[in-house]
């Protein structure tokens, strides 16, 4: 059979000629990182490593180093494998505590890794810390533990983890530390912190600073403004419209307002395009009570929709009001599924509405009270606390056990969505529990001293989640705090 030598173009055109070849095959990677749940040949090899490292060689444990965790069905298994195919090592991350609702609270644990030839000491480890690392963000994790003995304490921490407290396991020193996540915080610090920077100078520095809604001056009417983002005007028209009246709604109501109306500023590429918005526009109007009073429509241009609505309100209610050791309550309407295209980030509670089930959860506010109210926006649930905290001059701590929470949505994605319709509340202690409808209410949080955001887990382990500097900035209203 001849062989065919690949055309030098430089020889072919009378260059002298090169001594190209074949390119080289990609050498393998000296080790992959696997799922090895699905495998049972690949997780008995992990186990075995596992046994002859705590029972036979280290002696943490007698006969068998296996638990509940091993058969969970949440348990996640990796295992490290070399480019021949050798096992190399592993280790399984799982929830931190077994029954009740999925918290967001997982650790990583029986971590076991060889030495290799042509490897690094610790790259073997270091694969797999950072690989479980991953899959419990992947997972919904929002605290991430490990029990490490005292000897590989250094390791963890070049990796990143921080230190906790000496804990002993197998009569044995080791440490609890901790993997930092910073979903919440950089959640809050997308949506809200610049806030301060960009507008802290436009707007007054009085008891309304930091709400979506302010009264008008010399009336009882309450005006606000939204946008909905570009994208989603493009990409979801009908949804964009509804979600515009949807979040005027719940601006107008968490100040204690009646609906007026709104007018609507609304743009698209064609007549079909803005048609579809204004459809989502006309539905939400009728199911939120807001006639649309008028507006502005313009086409040829990129997708916009804005709404700005009024309401009534003799005494509103100010996000800024609450006052440290204030109960802060959760209210929310846990009914409905995440918003096709939007899993994670948008829940669809209000769409299956009708006016009668949406009436009560949106007078909720009026009818209750508080000292302090703030519709649950973009920045998700925890944002939403941390800006009435900033507005009343306070910080907050939250139990999260006992936050209400859909029971299909994970932790992670439900403090960080936009909820559909939720309030937050900051209401004296001992007030009575505040009920709207089918919204569900929970005490779930307090006013405290010290700024940001803190969660108090079930273990009374405390972590901060948003810290001072990644709220809005703007400060605390005007006699916000007492």
């Amino acid at each position: 059979m001849d062989v065919v030598r690949p055309i030098d173009v430089i020889e072919f055109l009378g260059g002298p000629p090169s001594k190209i070849g074949r390119p080289p095959a990609p050498a393998p990677p000296p080790l992959v990182v696997i799922d090895a749940g699905e495998d049972p040949h690949r997780l008995q090899e992990y186990r075995e490593l596992r046994r002859r490292a705590f029972v036979d060689e280290q002696r943490l444990f007698a006969g068998d180093d296996t638990d509940e965790w091993d058969e969970h069905p949440a348990t996640i298994f990796l295992a490290a494998i070399a480019g021949d195919g050798s096992m190399l090592g592993g280790v399984r991350l799982h929830p931190a505590q077994d029954g009740g609702l999925e918290l967001g609270w997982w650790r990583g644990s029986r971590l076991v890794a060889t030495r290799a030839p042509g490897l690094g000491r610790g790259a073997v480890g270091a694969a797999l810390v950072r690989a479980a690392c991953g899959r419990a963000l992947e997972s919904g994790a929002l605290r991430f533990d490990a029990h490490v003995q005292a000897s590989h304490v250094p390791f963890f921490s070049r990796l990143g983890w921080a230190k906790i407290r000496s804990i002993e396991v197998g009569g044995a020193p080791h440490l609890l530390m901790r993997w930092p996540i910073r979903r919440i915080a950089e959640h809050a610090q997308g949506t809200k912190e610049p806030l301060g920077e960009l507008v802290g100078q436009l707007v007054p520095h009085d008891r309304w600073r930091g709400d979506d809604g302010v009264p008008i001056a010399g009336s009882d009417v309450i005006g606000c403004v939204d946008a909905i983002t570009p994208s989603m005007v493009d990409r979801d028209p009908y949804w964009a419209g509804w979600c515009g009246m949807l979040v005027t709604a719940n601006d107008l109501a968490a100040m204690g307002a009646s609906p007026i109306g709104v007018l609507d500023a609304v743009g698209g590429r064609d007549a079909s395009h803005v048609a579809a918005v204004l459809r989502g526009v006309r539905d939400g109007a009728e199911a939120f009570e807001l006639p649309v009073l008028g507006g502005h429509t313009q086409l040829g241009v990129p997708g916009a929709l804005s709404v700005t609505g009024f309401g009534r309100a003799a005494e509103p209610v100010p996000g800024g009001g609450g006052h440290v050791g204030d109960a802060v309550w959760i209210c929310a309407d846990l009914e409905g599924a995440w918003r096709p295209g939007y899993h994670g980030r948008q829940w669809d509670s209000t769409s299956g509405r009708s006016r009668a089930e949406l009436r009560p959860m949106l007078d909720l506010v009026r009818r209750v009270r508080p000292r302090a109210a703030k519709d649950a926006s973009m920045a998700g649930i925890v944002g939403t606390v941390a800006m009435l905290a900033e507005a009343s001059g306070c910080g907050a701590e939250i139990e999260i056990a006992r936050m209400p929470r859909p029971e299909h949505a994970l932790m992670a994605d439900w403090l960080t969505c936009f909820p559909g319709f939720a309030v937050v509340l900051a209401q004296a202690p001992g007030a009575p529990k505040p009920s709207g409808g089918a919204a569900v209410s929970a005490n779930c949080a307090v006013l405290s001293p010290d700024g940001g955001v803190r969660l108090r887990w079930p273990d009374d382990e405390i972590t901060t989640v948003i810290g001072v500097d990644a709220i809005t900035g703007l400060g605390p209203a005007t006699g916000g705090r007492s």
